[in-house]
């Protein structure tokens, strides 16, 4: 009888449906099989990433100070250029003449003045002993006729000729003295004959300053970024011709969301890369961090200092930087994407508990790309359930023990464009 039973085709069927059901009960008793992350040990770098532009701390307008036509250009934009350079040149026969025209006015007060010591001051100092003499003896005179007119000898008149003679030898060596005097270094003559020498070479200091303004040149060593002018283009004061930027410290300013700005430091490293070279990135360090957040953007304002600039790397391009705000060796990490809440300020996972899914807060660490440091909550080897998981706090569950299947790399920190 029971031979008869098993031989059926119908009691087979019934037994594997029974014992599907029983695996399936079972099965669901156990909880659905889910992929898990585990905690292990890991290096983990937090990076502020933020796009920005390359400066330099100045930049200058180069101009004439005179009118005139240019007669040639020198440089091209682009060219490295050195204070002192000359850039470009105007037409300048006219002040070369003005200048020749000077030098030699001050050559004619030269030698004027070189003419009043070497002759008309000892030609009036040989005139000056001369009227002393011819004083003296004139007195002389006056005083002998005076007393031969008391004894009878001479008349009025002959008395009167030797006071005449007398006056005449004292005002001739007044004038003497004068004439002296005047063209001694401390007269008027000589005075005037220096102040006019004096006149002449400013004059032709003048002459020459206004024929170096026809040389336009570079104020500072470094790049020329724009010219505005072409040979035979007239030129007047106050027209730029040229924009350089000063060489120095290349600078590159960033705009980082103010989530972040807790995150940036003086001093801190960064690595930037142009957009034209982002296989070409250089080191760099924060220097400026605005005292005060851009409220239209809600962003603050940072600038790096770049230690050593390639020649490759020009002003105004666009860069992208990379601020680390942090490291740590052999920190707990787990995938950023397995913690719940991370950018609030209860932060939790679940983590298979005896093979049910229990809520654990956990406190976050550093944050690198892709992963973030556990700082508390967990232990080295838990398994946490992502949140892709269909399972709730309490469920049962099934902890799949392969690797889950590859999913795209967090982004960095912040990218703020």
């Amino acid at each position: 009888m029971l031979k008869r039973v098993f031989s059926s085709p119908r009691t087979w069927i019934v037994l594997l449906l029974a014992g599907a059901l029983a695996l399936v009960a079972w099965r669901n008793a156990r909880g659905p099989q889910v992929h898990v992350d585990t905690v292990t040990r890991a290096d983990v770098t937090q990076t502020v990433v933020s796009t920005g532009r390359l400066i330099t701390p100045a930049r200058v307008e180069l101009g004439s100070v005179i009118t005139g036509t240019v007669r040639a250009l020198l440089v091209r934009e682009g060219d490295l250029v050195k204070r002192g350079q000359v850039l470009a040149r105007l037409e300048d026969e006219e002040l070369r003449a003005a200048l020749a025209q000077a030098r030699a006015s001050a050559l004619e007060a030269d030698a004027r003045l070189a003419q009043i010591g070497t002759l008309a001051g000892p030609v009036a100092e040989n005139a000056l002993a001369r009227a002393e003499q011819n004083l003296r003896l004139a007195r002389e005179e006056y005083e002998r006729t005076e007393r031969l007119h008391r004894q009878g000898f001479f008349s009025t008149s002959k008395l009167d000729e030797a006071n005449r003679n007398l006056k005449v030898a004292e005002a001739d060596l007044a004038s003497a003295l004068a004439q002296a005097s005047a063209n001694r270094p401390k007269g008027s003559e000589y005075a005037l004959a220096r102040a006019r020498r004096e006149q002449a070479q400013s004059a032709a200091a003048l002459a020459k300053a206004r024929l170096d303004y026809t040389e336009i040149r570079a104020s500072a060593d470094g790049t020329l970024l724009r010219k505005f002018i072409e040979p035979g283009d007239a030129v007047q004061p106050g027209k730029k011709l040229f924009e350089l930027t000063v060489a120095g410290e290349t600078q590159v300013t960033l705009l980082v969301d103010e989530k972040n700005s807790g995150l940036v430091s003086i001093g801190q490293r960064a690595r930037v890369a142009a957009d034209a070279y982002p296989d070409r990135p250089v080191d760099g360090e924060v220097f400026y961090i605005a005292a005060g957040i851009d409220a239209t953007r809600g962003t603050v304002e940072v600038k790096l200092r770049i230690a050593r600039p390639e020649p490759f790397l020009k002003p105004d391009m666009t860069v992208s930087a990379e601020l680390l705000a942090g490291q740590k060796k052999g920190a707990l990490a787990l995938p950023a994407g397995s913690v719940r809440d991370a950018g609030g300020t209860a932060p939790w996972v679940l983590v298979v508990r005896e093979g049910r899914a229990a809520r654990v807060p956990v406190k976050l660490g550093l944050r690198g790309e892709g992963v973030v440091e556990i700082a508390s909550g967990l232990a080295e080897g838990d398994r946490v359930i992502p949140p892709r998981a269909p399972v709730q706090a309490g469920d049962r569950l099934r902890a799949d023990p392969a690797p889950p299947p590859e999913r795209p790399k967090a982004g960095a920190l912040d990218i703020v464009r």
